[in-house]
């Protein structure tokens, strides 16, 4: 039952011309379920609903008292487990900037899930809804956040929107929708983790450094999936030449799925690829003008034999193989293009000769189940009624401001270093699939082994792999195995 039945969830007003604005209030909903999990029967309680997140206020030097500015969309799972205070609690959102949590929500780490299917084998509308018993709420307690502007989490009204929408800002909404939470729900003293995907994971890397400096609130870890935490190791710039040998081991991964290396094992072909990218590659890069015709040559032939690219093309391109036209151009003789969040899916172009694809096949694949699946389980199944379209991915975010990195690259490197050093007992979970072409696992590792921290905290670091993309839990071994190596991290 909601915490007011008078609150209007919808956002909308019919206040008459002139009349004050209602405060807005928390709509949060409960509901109690239960599931079986690792073979046990688990009973949990469900919140959802809208936080309204204030901030104070001054005039003059005079305080005016908490306003309220926003108003934040978060799913919560608490296990009817005893209140010792020790069980953990891991705090979720996905990335874009623009992306709810529906991704992880739903596909990964709650106690249900959506049947989306995979590559070759996507699922067909209206789709359905699973019981998860790989659920991370087996080990711990599970919040869901949608920042502003995605989900049903959207400014008060008159408020700005545009305020959030951005690198700074972004980290200080979300770190008070957890201080929030965490005060509300009494949960200071019990073990907490952040989990985040894509941009997520630098969103939760700044966001450790900041609930330590900000609140004093350590973390136990961080769960980070498919990484960027150095936007510098993805942007293909002008005069930037480091993403073309950090992406280069994932287009031999998809190369490899694809069929361009024949029999040879997956490994084999990445270590390869690996080797050549550490070195060999990056020096034909920085020669420029002053490679030989013979070291030129030998590049080529390389690049082109991992990438599963043509010599020609690669001779073309200069040696430099940009990611999206790596997609239109892998499986061009089939009439085919390869999905940008995982090279395992495939689609078809109207312009066969185009060189950048319009669509993104492994995102069109997808987006369907989880937009269907999250709009029917939050009203259908938690019960939370609001006429606001449900934003899975919205474009109204941007532009994203990252006017705190102006001259600089995007990074958030800094700051997990930072809070490692601070609090030596911070974890950090890596998980990265092989055919992502999105925040490939090369640019993770490398980004990883450039922290500053004492050589002692470097076993503060896992990384895992998954023969699968962007969201590998869509192909179920990943998913398994995912579901595995997350639960053995939070239970420490």
């Amino acid at each position: 039952m909601a915490a007011s039945e008078e609150t209007d969830t919808t956002g909308e007003t019919n206040q008459p011309s002139g009349a004050t604005t209602a405060e807005p209030t928390d709509d949060l909903v409960s509901t109690h379920h239960t599931i079986t999990a690792n073979g046990k029967r688990l009973s949990y309680t469900a919140t959802t609903g809208r936080y309204v997140l204030r901030e104070e206020s001054f005039t003059d030097g005079k305080f005016d008292g908490h306003v309220a500015k926003a108003e934040m969309f978060v799913t919560s799972y608490i296990a009817d487990a005893p209140a010792n205070g020790n069980r953990p609690v891991t705090f979720a959102f996905n990335g874009g900037p623009g992306a709810a949590s529906a991704f992880l929500h739903l596909g990964l780490l709650g106690p249900r899930r959506v049947l989306s299917g995979d590559a070759g084998q996507p699922a067909a509308p209206p789709y359905g809804l699973a019981d998860n018993p790989e659920t991370l709420l087996a080990h711990s307690d599970l919040v869901f956040i949608d920042p502003i502007s995605t989900g049903f989490s959207r400014a008060v009204q008159g408020g700005k929107p545009g305020d959030y929408h951005g690198y700074q800002r972004d980290i200080e909404s979300v770190g008070e929708l957890i201080r929030l939470w965490t005060s509300r729900n009494g949960r200071w003293l019990s073990p907490k983790y952040l989990a985040g995907e894509s941009y997520g994971t630098l969103r939760a890397a700044a966001l450790a450094e900041h609930l330590q400096s900000k609140h004093g609130m350590y973390l136990n870890g961080l769960l980070l999936i498919s990484a960027v935490l150095d936007m510098g190791t993805i942007r293909f710039t002008e005069g930037n030449d480091l993403p073309y040998s950090l992406f280069l081991p994932s287009y031999a991964a998809i190369a490899h799925y694809h069929g361009k290396h024949g029999d040879r094992p997956l490994r084999e072909v990445l270590e390869e690829a690996e080797e050549f990218a550490a070195r060999d590659y990056p020096w034909a890069l920085s020669r420029g003008a002053r490679l030989s015709a013979e070291d030129r040559e030998e590049a080529v032939r390389r690049t082109a034999e991992l990438t599963g690219l043509s010599t020609d093309y690669v001779d073309r391109v200069n040696l430099r193989v940009e990611h999206v036209r790596f997609f239109t151009e892998l499986l061009r003789d089939r009439r085919l293009t390869v999905g940008r969040m995982d090279g395992r899916f495939t689609g078809w172009e109207p312009d066969a000769g185009g060189e950048h694809f319009t669509d993104d096949p492994s995102v069109s694949g997808l987006i369907g189940a989880f937009s269907a699946g999250i709009n029917h389980y939050l009203r259908q199944e938690l019960d939370y009624a609001n006429d606001l379209p449900y934003e899975v991915l919205s474009a109204r975010v941007h532009p994203w401001s990252y006017a705190d990195f102006e001259g600089m690259s995007v990074t958030a490197a800094d700051k997990l270093a930072k809070a490692m050093r601070t609090n030596p007992h911070l974890r950090v979970h890596v998980g990265c699939g092989h055919t992502d072409g999105a925040t490939p696992y090369y640019a993770a590792e490398h980004t990883l082994a450039q922290l500053e921290i004492p050589s002692e905290l470097r076993d503060n670091i896992e990384v895992r792999y998954y023969p699968a993309g962007h969201m590998m839990y869509v192909h179920e071994p990943s998913r398994i195995k995912q579901s595995a190596d997350l639960a053995e991290f939070v239970s420490r």
